[in-house]
């Protein structure tokens, strides 16, 4: 009896700060319509910040928890609405995913720039470890009980503002109808900017308080993680309901702990399966609750991909695997190798074009289904042993096959889930993977044969020989995985042009259309889903082979969501774009940041600028994620759309041609040092087009467009400068008197200016 209240008051403290952070989730999502994925980083900030305050510099306990819940949380809340939030309220869902997504990397990157990762930070319980009362025998302390009775405040205080107060019903409202809401006098512009302070001080409250009892260690990405798992207790609720949020998260604490407390010590997988419950939970949940209705698209989205044909796709996809030779005479070994790793990324990224770019369905783990085709070619597809040992063709095609037939089993239960749900659950399945199969490293024993899935937290992959073809080399493993790309990049595009493909897009577009016309959503779903997991398994099991030694980590759901970031951000329409998005997420920035801790160690004098300018570039990633709401059919749709008009300024072209290939012919006979190749080549490609509309306006413009562009000369206004209504409004400006006529005046003057 005795251990059954004790497990069920650690359960009881654990659920209260589980409450805590999915209330403020509640709070959020219900003024706004966005779920906020970085309310676990939120939180991990405020503890960091807390501990700053609290150890780092001194402070007493009331005085840094004044500063971090009474300014930093409402602070950092705000400045999110007001800053980023306000704007995406009719936003695609994949956009407002990705700008949330991008909040939390960057909130990351800011933490290891503020406070180190490998130096040990501790908190302490409030009034010590051994402040404690006695209850039925079970000793409990100050702070477990100030976790509890903190939970039930924010439960009962939310829960009697949303339905008994007027400013709680208006924030209700805010969602539904705003437009409505303004003309009751409210302001939903300032309800939505409470919500998100609340919601803030309440993520920042949970990370201060669930730090000391999940050890009192301060990790960054763990308390992030740790902090997500509230995100189960808010699906308990539809993220509607304060009360049924609150159950469940009381819900997941309490079987969190009886875990560890009744299952048998011989299970060696018990530790893990505890980790793993939440998200466990989570995935049931979003398959058990309701869904909405099947409706067509209430927003018409921005995104604008133009699908090119089949010719040109080949075409480019024979220039990408000579440019990446012409390249690779550039580089060390280290450096193909790094290449290849990046290849790889972009094979994975391929998967997210195809399954959110063409057929928009969500997967924020797509690196999670390359863990599991590493995983089965580990076991079954590796020959010989020691400097022998190689990966067999059959290793790559089981791989590729078994995860194949995971993703199918995976969207099964999930193909009634629809945008924000359906991205929840490919999270909860990545979450779990990491968790519980890729920490699983004890031997186990089935039908008298030994295994353990993820030998000693670390596998190595060696490289795949088949025949002739051996990837030991790095330059023809580099060559094998660009052909590789270029191959499933051209057939995607083949697809796309396909009537499954049409048959993709119009799902995309309309599901409930799509389903009146006569399509099976449930078979175009499954297809999409069973060979998008395929492409990212085989995108995986490359990657391990070019790194040749993996650990968990090189599959965690950070770089999941990094690589799903940075592929919107680069354009998920467009091959090209998983391409972009590949190379950077898995080595443009990591090499931009080593490229700076080099100069900083070359440059002792410069030091200071260079590591800040290496923070400056970790935090960058999440930067330019945020701004994927003004631009939401990506970077590489903007460069496409400037050499569109760029195509009747030939000599500019060939000019950029020409400045890409001396640059080149430098490098290679070694008069140009590598990295001024790079920056060269990148500022041709991307301002190229800007030097067209400079230097041949009319050709790139058209006369009419660079008419308008010129600058006004008012002294030859009415001699060769047409005189319209364009030029008056100039004029007026330019005076000073903008707005100043009366619109009885302005009508006279048009009526006289078009004769």
């Amino acid at each position: 009896m005795n251990t059954f209240l004790t497990f069920t008051i650690v359960g009881l403290v654990l659920g209260s700060v589980y409450a805590i952070a999915a209330s403020g989730l509640v709070l959020t999502y219900n003024t706004s319509g966005i779920f906020n994925f970085a309310h676990g980083a939120q939180a991990m900030l405020g503890a960091f910040a807390y501990w700053q305050l609290r150890y780092g510099w001194g402070l007493p306990t009331p005085v840094a928890l004044v500063a971090a819940l009474g300014v930093l949380g409402p602070l950092m809340g705000l400045l999110l609405y007001v800053v980023i939030m306000r704007g995406m309220r009719d936003t695609a869902e994949v956009t407002k995913i990705v700008v949330t997504v991008s909040i939390l990397l960057g909130m990351l990157a800011v933490s290891h720039w503020f406070w180190h990762p490998e130096a040990a930070r501790t908190m302490a319980m409030f009034f010590g470890d051994r402040s404690r009362i006695e209850l039925f025998g079970v000793a409990i302390r100050y702070h477990e009980l100030i976790c509890i009775a903190v939970a039930v405040l924010v439960a009962v205080g939310l829960r009697i503002m949303f339905t008994r107060t007027r400013a709680g019903v208006a924030m209700r409202a805010v969602v539904d109808d705003p437009d409505l809401l303004r003309l009751n006098g409210h302001d939903p512009d300032r309800l939505a900017a409470l919500s998100w302070t609340m919601g803030s001080t309440l993520a920042v409250l949970a990370g201060i308080l669930v730090t000391p009892i999940n050890g009192g260690t301060l990790e960054a990405n763990m308390l992030t993680l740790l902090v997500i798992d509230a995100f189960a207790a808010a699906m308990f609720g539809r993220l509607r309901s304060i009360p049924r949020t609150f159950a469940g998260a009381l819900f997941l604490g309490l079987s969190a702990t009886y875990v560890l407390a009744y299952f048998p010590t011989a299970w060696t997988w018990t530790s893990n399966l505890r980790v793993s419950l939440p998200m466990i939970a989570l995935f049931v949940v979003l398959i058990v609750l309701p869904q909405d209705r099947l409706r067509g698209a209430v927003t018409r989205t921005r995104e604008r991909y133009h699908v090119p044909t089949v010719r040109k796709a080949v075409i480019w996809a024979v220039a990408l695997v000579v440019i990446v030779y012409a390249i690779r005479l550039l580089m060390v070994t280290s450096a193909i190798t790094t290449l290849t790793i990046g290849m790889s990324f972009a094979i994975i990224a391929l998967s997210l074009t195809l399954l959110t770019g063409y057929a928009g369905e969500l997967n924020l783990a797509p690196v999670s289904f390359g863990a599991i085709a590493t995983i089965v070619a580990y076991h079954f597809g590796i020959s010989g042993t020691g400097l022998a040992a190689h990966l067999n063709l059959w290793g790559v095609v089981l791989g590729v096959a078994v995860t194949a037939l995971v993703g199918g089993l995976i969207a099964l239960p999930a193909l009634r889930l629809r945008g924000l749900y359906l991205a929840l659950a490919t999270m909860a399945f990545g979450v779990f993977l990491s968790t519980m199969i890729l920490r699983d490293t004890t031997r186990h024993e089935l039908f008298g044969v030994e295994f353990s899935l993820f030998t000693d937290g670390n596998i190595a992959i060696p490289p795949l020989r088949v025949g002739p073809l051996d990837l030991g080399n790095d330059t023809v493993f580099l060559m094998s995985v660009t052909v590789i790309f270029a191959a499933l990049g051209v057939a995607l595009i083949a697809l796309r042009n396909s009537g499954y493909g049409r048959r993709l897009a119009a799902m995309k577009d309309s599901p409930a259309a799509s389903a009146m016309l006569g399509q099976s959503l449930v078979r175009l779903k499954l297809g999409v889903f069973t060979l998008s997991s395929a492409i990212a398994g085989l995108g995986g099991l490359f990657m391990a082979g070019a790194m040749g030694s993996v650990s968990s980590e090189s599959f965690s759901i950070m770089v999941s969501l990094s690589l799903l970031m940075l592929t919107v951000v680069a354009g998920i329409g467009y091959v090209s774009g998983a391409l972009f998005g590949g190379l950077m997420s898995g080595i443009g920035f990591a090499v931009i940041m080593v490229s700076f801790s080099n100069l900083a160690s070359e440059q002792p004098e410069l030091s200071g600028l260079w590591t800040f300018l290496g923070h400056v570039a970790a935090v960058s990633p999440a930067l330019i994620g945020i701004g994927v709401a003004a631009n939401p059919s990506g970077s590489v749709h903007q460069v496409v759309e400037g050499y569109r008009t760029l195509a009747n300024a030939k000599p500019v072209l060939a000019g950029g041609v020409a400045v890409v290939l001396v640059s080149y012919v430098l490098a290679l006979i070694g008069a140009l040092d590598n990295w001024w190749f790079a920056s060269i080549t990148i500022a041709t490609v991307f301002l190229l087009p800007v030097a067209g509309q400079l230097l041949m306006p009319e050709a790139v413009l058209g006369a009419e467009e660079s008419q308008r562009r010129r600058p006004l000369n008012p002294e030859r206004v009415g001699i060769d400068e047409p005189y319209g209504p364009e030029v008056r409004e100039e004029i007026d400006r330019e005076l000073g008197i903008a707005g100043c006529l009366s619109p009885s005046d302005r009508r006279e003057q048009e009526l006289i200016t078009h004769g």
